[in-house]
């Protein structure tokens, strides 16, 4: 397995400017395959991980130097449509006899980078609008005032960033801080990025596989009857990457080491198990001690009891230790577990044709180290006391893709809460009216305000504000939805019964209604700071953050790239509450249950 070059901007307290090159590059994803053309940063696919200390700004140029007319590294192709009771086709290598889009191939190198997790204004954010052909830098300043974490670095193109980020431009970024280094955590060799993508591949004439890029999609719908457009599912492959290598291994000695993880597939979850030759989960070794926003409070361990496996949805980041001690002249793997198969089996069903993910070859340790597991991790976490934060309310629908208007893929509603009287006007049922039931037992009334990337703007926030969000998911698919600039918590995780919701309407002919009968938690592993969060089919998640630190115009959306290049994301603006007093907009305030 590849490790990642590191990048350490020198001289700390002094605000350095460091210049990184976007360039096309060839790679050998596999031993067995023909190089791969990609753009990578720095030529590197990962992208050099960078690495600074807390308070240490640093301004990077990430400059465009992949030259004109250069060739788009992705074939793409939509197969299908799916027959019934038939494997989705998009797990086989190969075009399937279809033509590859024309369009997907004639794309310009025209990228912007946003580096996710941070906490700089909106200027340096990575606008998806803001993207820069050749020749031409992107130039962001970072402050890096944070606490030790794990963010990552992707292209945010408008429209295409589904396919800019297949191409190879993701790469993780590091802050180091006094707490951090207080823990003696594994480090120098012991300590790396695992960088987890899905990936396709097309093959020649005789079938062989060619080393070529291939985004390939289902289509689920062949003609929309709103856009005459097919609809596709989500991209996700039948051979898992780590650190760009199809299923690699490592060489580890009988000691701790610390992994950097992070799932940069387009829309690939893994569920990730460790097991042994024997395909048996291996408990007791895997140790969770951060997550997207930084340390948690106390470790978690994965036992992987029941073939529980650890989630892993794109954009998410999990800090982990794992202990090899015991596992001397061993080999164990790490696997992708279907619903539907014991860990390690291959699970057509639910898309994963090969499970393996990579290998740790284990050698007996001459020199081990004496670290051993704190019984607690960050004594500087706080979580957030709801009923003693003054904080906004915001509700999101997340809608089905069959819902009236939407071209067949799903939207984001941003929601505002009706006053009683206002309610008692308008008659029930109709289009863009939502009505809750909550936890609380009232029923509120809702107006959709927007639903698309371009409708106006909704949401402005005073800088400093604290603020709980609400995503309510009314359709069968997971999102994870991220939300740029600020860190949060996950309050509660509650079910719902969304029946009440006709797609046909485009609104509730029923209430949406809380569920006591569905009890959910928040599991140990997303009580910590997180800016990624896994919506599931009829449930509704509820995350704070604080808005401090920054002013601008930001994005939230789901992290399916599909999803958010074909309009699932909003954009929302951080001011001063001084200037925000003299807002002419209506974006501040409402409330929900």
């Amino acid at each position: 397995m590849p490790v990642p070059p590191v990048l350490r901007p020198d001289e700390p307290d002094v605000r350095r400017e460091v210049e990184i090159a976007l360039r096309p590059t060839w790679v050998r994803m596999h031993s067995q395959l023909p190089p791969t053309l990609m753009w990578g940063y720095e030529g590197s696919v990962p992208g050099p991980t960078i690495e600074v200390r807390r308070g240490q700004r640093i301004r990077i140029a990430w400059t465009n130097r992949i030259p004109l007319g250069s060739e788009f590294p992705v074939t793409a192709v939509e197969v299908g449509p799916a027959r019934p009771g038939q494997p989705l086709p998009h797990n086989r290598p190969g075009r399937e006899g279809v033509e590859p889009s024309k369009d997907v191939a004639a794309l310009p190198a025209w990228s912007v980078t946003h580096l996710h997790g941070a906490q700089t204004g909106g200027g340096n954010d990575g606008w998806a609008d803001n993207a820069v052909g050749f020749g031409d830098a992107q130039l962001s300043e970072y402050p890096n005032d944070h606490a030790a974490t794990q963010w990552w670095y992707h292209d945010h193109a408008m429209n295409i960033t589904r396919w800019n980020v297949y191409a190879g431009l993701v790469g993780t970024y590091l802050i180091r801080d006094d707490e951090e280094e207080a823990l003696g955590l594994p480090s120098g060799e012991r300590e790396m990025p695992l960088i987890l993508a899905d990936r396709n591949i097309d093959t020649d004439s005789d079938g062989r596989l060619n080393g070529r890029l291939l985004h390939k999609t289902s289509i689920l719908v062949a003609k929309h009857p709103e856009t005459g457009k097919p609809v596709t599912l989500p991209f996700v492959g039948p051979y898992s990457t780590v650190n760009g290598v199809i299923w690699p291994h490592l060489d580890v000695d009988a000691d701790w080491y610390r992994f950097r993880l992070v799932n940069a597939s387009n829309a690939r979850v893994y569920n990730l198990v460790l097991v042994d030759e024997d395909g048996d989960p291996v408990p007791g070794v895997v140790h969770q001690i951060g997550s997207d926003g930084g340390l948690l409070p106390r470790a978690v361990t994965h036992d992987f009891i029941g073939g529980a496996p650890l989630i892993a949805a794109p954009a998410e980041r999990f800090d982990l230790l794992i202990d090899f001690r015991k596992l001397a002249g061993r080999k164990v793997r790490l696997v992708n577990k279907g619903r539907n198969q014991p860990p390690g089996v291959p699970d057509l069903a639910d898309s994963i044709p090969h499970p393996q993910v990579m290998e740790f070859r284990v050698d007996k340790c001459e020199r081990p180290s004496r670290f051993s597991l704190p019984s607690m991790i960050s004594g500087s976490f706080r979580r957030f006391d709801h009923d003693h934060v003054d904080h906004g309310h915001r509700l999101i629908v997340l809608t089905p893709p069959a819902t009236v208007g939407g071209g067949g893929h799903p939207e984001i509603w941003e929601m505002a809460e009706l006053k009683d009287v206002e309610a008692a006007a308008i008659t029930v049922p109709t289009e863009g009216i939502v009505q809750v039931k909550g936890s609380d037992g009232k029923l509120r009334t809702y107006r959709r305000t927007s639903r698309t990337f371009n409708d106006g703007l909704g949401f402005t926030i005073g800088e400093g504000s604290y603020e709980q969000w609400s995503f309510l998911n009314l359709s069968v698919i997971m999102h994870p939805m991220h939300i740029h600039l600020a860190d949060f918590q996950v309050l509660a995780r509650e079910a719902y019964d969304v029946t009440g919701f006709d797609p046909v309407l485009g609104g509730t002919r029923s209430p949406i209604t809380f569920d006591p009968g569905r009890p959910l938690a928040v599991p140990p592993n997303e009580q910590g700071w997180k800016d990624v969060f896994r919506v599931t089919a009829a449930e509704s998640v509820k995350v704070m953050g604080h808005f401090d630190g920054a002013y601008g115009r930001f994005m939230y959306h789901c992290h399916l790239l599909e999803h958010e290049d074909m309009g699932m994301m909003r954009p929302f603006v951080v001011m001063p509450p001084e200037a925000l007093k003299f807002d002419h907009g209506t974006g501040h305030g409402g409330h929900h249950a």
